[in-house]
């Protein structure tokens, strides 16, 4: 081996050496041989100078100390955390953490997101070794006021407003905060949402009181069981199995005098269904991020599977009973005389859900309108023959896309307003007919139950489809295959999209 000596002018250069290239051999077993000449290719064949590189210089910005990187990879995980509990998608998440280690200065950091644990590492360069944090998602529960206020921190810390130390300060107020609403107030609001979907579905006032009433009965004896950490899997038996009894109880003692007071059981159903992360689901699937996907549909299944154990138990309960059973009406066509009934009920169905889980006043006012529009199309489409499932795939699709629009522009978290919009058009009444067809009817097929799951996918993929075509409107129609990487529905904002604000 030679060495070459490379003289600088006044100041001494490293020593670079220089490989001879091996004689090649005709024998094939000399690994050894064949593996120097490949090195001599790769680090010799370029003609270029190497670079000199002083002694303990390092290439790059000057990597964080090791408590720096723990306290701004704790808060970005906090951050994420409240994200996951809230239903966001893990896009959303990954992409809110990344904002935020960029902001505060970390080097390179990579995130893995799934259903139970968020995992982000700092890397620093070849000369220090990476910095790992894990932060486990124990509990969800939808608060919406506490995601939003977590966002505009998100925002606030990307823009440089706040620092690491004030800013996690600021977490712990939103995150320690109670409610900010009384229990009772949710409790009047799942009530009011079962009976606006009374009203959606065709029936009277006197079929909504009743809706209302049982509604918040199944949300008080929720919340009495989860004191006593009852897996919301038997939580959902129970609501569905209360909700039918009472309901063929109420048909049974001519209360009221028309078949419609099995209504109510539709109602209790879609209220059951709506806390459901089914748009969740679908967007982490179309993009890309499998193994959440999988963990948020095998949770909807198993809780769709609860409430349909529930009310399968209870008719048949009523039919050892005898108890009269009425079957439900099919789903019927509006006319342009219910359209008024029917925007006026999707408004306040998705303002009752807003406020059940702690919205606040704007993000209801929002999610208000979102409903309004979300009936009236579905409403419309329904009048001139279209079938259940494209009526309520385009009319959420709409509402994805007016959330995407405006949600942003009225510092309203788009996620809030997408999943309070399709509340209302959830399939509680062909979900709870095709349940009563596997329970009372003999030889009956779960074509209606399909179709209540096809209505449910197409809800979902709806909305996201129309966060999609949100995106390019944000941002200019010229950038539109650049914004068109993945549905944001939660956490921060592009770099362009906050330039026009």
């Amino acid at each position: 081996m030679k060495i070459n000596e490379r003289a600088g002018q006044g100041n001494a250069r490293r020593r670079w050496p220089i490989l001879e290239p091996p004689h090649p051999r005709s024998s094939q077993r000399d690994r050894p041989n064949l593996l120097r000449r490949r090195a001599w290719h790769i680090l010799e064949a370029p003609t270029a100078e190497q670079p000199a590189v002083e002694t303990g210089e390092t290439l790059g910005p000057k990597p964080p100390d090791d408590a720096t990187v723990n306290f701004v990879l704790d808060l970005a995980l906090r951050i994420g955390e409240v994200q996951m509990a809230s239903g966001a998608g893990a896009s959303d998440v990954t992409a809110t953490i990344l904002a935020l280690t960029a902001a505060l200065g970390l080097p390179h950091c990579e995130v893995d997101v799934i259903f139970t644990s968020i995992t982000v590492t700092c890397h620093r360069g070849t000369d220090l070794a990476p910095v790992t944090a894990l932060r486990v998602v124990r509990s969800r529960s939808l608060d919406y006021t506490r995601l939003t206020q977590a966002e505009i921190l998100v925002r606030k810390i990307v823009r440089g407003h706040v620092g690491a130390e004030e800013a996690h300060t600021e977490l712990d107020r939103i995150t320690s905060a109670p409610h900010p609403y009384p229990r009772w107030v949710a409790t009047i609001a799942w009530g009011g949402l079962a009976g606006f979907i009374t009203l959606l579905l065709g029936g009277g006032l006197d079929i909504a009181l009743v809706a209302f009433v049982i509604s918040s009965l199944i949300d008080r004896i929720g919340r009495l069981l989860n004191r006593y950490h009852l897996p919301f899997f038997f939580q959902q038996v129970v609501g569905g199995l209360f909700a039918t009894l009472t309901a063929m109880a109420v048909v049974s003692s001519d209360i009221l005098t028309t078949n419609q007071p099995t209504l109510v059981v539709a109602a209790a159903v879609t209220v059951l269904l709506s806390g459901l992360s089914t748009v969740s689901a679908v967007q982490d699937a179309i993009t890309g991020y499998n193994v959440t996907a999988a963990g948020r549909t095998m949770e909807v299944a198993l809780m769709s599977a609860g409430l349909i154990a529930g009310v399968v138990l209870a008719l048949r309960l009523a039919v050892l009973l005898k108890l009269p059973s009425r079957p439900l009406p099919d789903v019927t066509a509006s006319t342009l005389q219910d359209l008024p009934i029917v925007v006026v009920a999707g408004a306040g169905a998705a303002a009752c859900f807003a406020i059940a889980s702690y919205s606040t006043v704007r993000s209801m006012l929002v999610a208000a309108a979102a409903g309004a529009i979300g009936a009236l199309v579905y409403g419309g489409l329904m009048v001139v023959r279209f079938d259940q499932v494209s009526s309520s795939a385009i009319a959420a699709t709409l509402v994805g896309f007016c959330g995407g629009v405006l949600a942003r522009r009225l510092r309203v978290t788009p996620l809030v307003v997408a999943v309070s919009g399709i509340t209302p058009l959830l399939p509680g009444l062909s979900t709870y007919r095709g349940l009563y067809q596997l329970g009372v009817e003999p030889g009956a097929n779960i074509s209606t139950l399909m179709t209540a799951v096809a209505v449910g996918l197409a809800l979902a993929a709806g909305v996201v489809l129309g966060e999609y075509l949100a995106q390019p409107v944000r941002t200019g129609l010229g950038r539109l295959e650049r914004k068109l990487a993945g549905p944001r529905m939660a956490g921060p904002m592009e770099p362009s999209e906050r330039r026009l604000e």
